[in-house]
């Protein structure tokens, strides 16, 4: 498994739709940076969050999951309050190519600041906006900026094609439009 390079991630992107919109380029003056990078490819969030509460004392049960744990917040900025946790999704729609295992990792920017994003690895033949996990690990309110840089995207390339892909199997976050809650 080999990881892919700038070069890469263009033509793939320019040619196969791996990026939607795609951005050639980091663009970083006055933003957290966004756009292609060397290794990777640093992805933004959209301007819709789903912010935990917990107006209602809901038990978070990935089982038997409740909206009503979530305040919807649309705007340029959003606030997590202290150790709390939000729901996001990119702005970028993404389509992985067979061959393709990505890893999502945390801007440096905010992991500076205690924010810590979680994304699980976009499987072969897996499409959509990603679902992003964002964490404040601090005792202060955390500031977001929505249409910025929030995670970067690696891509490995496999020596040999998978068995069975994400498309496959019928992957349950297939196809994702929107911030998508956990489900079994």
């Amino acid at each position: 498994m080999s990881i892919r390079s700038d070069k890469w991630i263009r033509r793939m992107a320019m040619q196969h739709k791996m990026i939607e919109p795609f951005t050639d380029g980091l663009v970083r003056e006055g933003k957290v940076s966004y756009g292609l990078s060397s290794y990777g490819y640093d992805l933004r969030v959209a301007n819709e969050f789903k912010v935990f509460t917990n107006v209602y004392n809901t038990v978070v049960d990935p089982k038997n999951f409740t909206e009503d744990a979530f305040v919807d917040i649309k705007g340029d900025t959003c606030i997590i309050p202290p150790n709390s946790f939000a729901l996001a999704r990119s702005v970028e729609y993404f389509r992985i190519p067979r061959d393709i295992l990505t890893l999502c990792i945390g801007k440096s920017t905010y992991a500076r600041c205690g924010i810590i994003v979680n994304v699980t690895p976009f499987e072969p033949e897996w499409e959509g906006y990603v679902t992003l996990e964002i964490s404040n690990t601090t005792p202060l309110p955390a500031k977001i900026y929505g249409g910025e840089g929030l995670a970067q995207v690696l891509f490995f390339q496999a020596d040999e094609i998978c068995e069975t892909s994400y498309a496959d199997r019928k992957g349950k976050y297939m196809n994702q439009l929107e911030i998508t809650y956990p489900t079994i």
